[in-house]
């Protein structure tokens, strides 16, 4: 019959292992140069160490340092580390509903799909669309400020419709509405 402590002493090793199989840590700074980004974590009571960092497919992002990471030993080894999660609890959108979804940074630029639509926060900053060759859309446009081509804008093109004439004919009947008339 084994012994109480014959089965501690064969059993250690492996709770040790299971035990270290998965910590919380601390991001101390990130590496996103290569193919997998790196990032180097401090597990609880631990020196800080490298990780491969994982991320859903088509989506990315490289977190302040003090982000919370969720870390997994590879085989309850600590010299194989893999981060699985990276939360920044000071910069999360909360108070989502139900089935809603967004992407977001620290600095409040954010594509929220809300339950009544899609709503883009650009912060106030400048939202470009890159390579496009073409927008398309089946409804409405409505624009708070001016439609802007690469010559003039559409306030400009009224005020000229609103004031040509045809040789010595009269001035259009029809006018474009101006601007404050929309």
């Amino acid at each position: 019959m084994v012994s109480q402590r014959a089965w501690a002493r064969m059993l250690g090793p492996l709770w040790r292992r299971m035990r270290l199989m998965i910590s919380r840590g601390v991001l101390q700074m990130a590496d996103d140069g290569q193919q997998m980004q790196s990032v180097q974590v401090t597990l609880l009571g631990e020196s800080p160490a490298w990780a491969e960092r994982f991320q859903n497919y088509g989506f990315t992002s490289v977190p302040h340092a003090g982000a919370e990471a969720v870390v997994a030993a590879v085989g309850g080894a600590r010299a194989h580390l893999a981060v699985i999660a990276i939360d920044d609890r000071r910069y999360r959108m909360s108070s989502l509903k139900d089935g809603e979804v967004a992407i977001h940074d620290d600095e409040g630029l954010s594509v929220h799909l809300t339950r009544e639509g899609i709503v883009i926060n650009g912060a106030g900053k400048p939202l470009a669309f890159v390579d496009c060759p073409k927008v398309s859309m089946d409804g409405d446009l409505e624009v708070a400020g001016e439609v802007r081509d690469h010559t003039s804008t559409m306030q400009v093109m009224r005020d000229i419709y609103n004031q040509h004439q045809h040789a010595n004919g009269p001035k259009p009947d029809q006018l474009m509405a101006p601007a404050e008339a929309e």
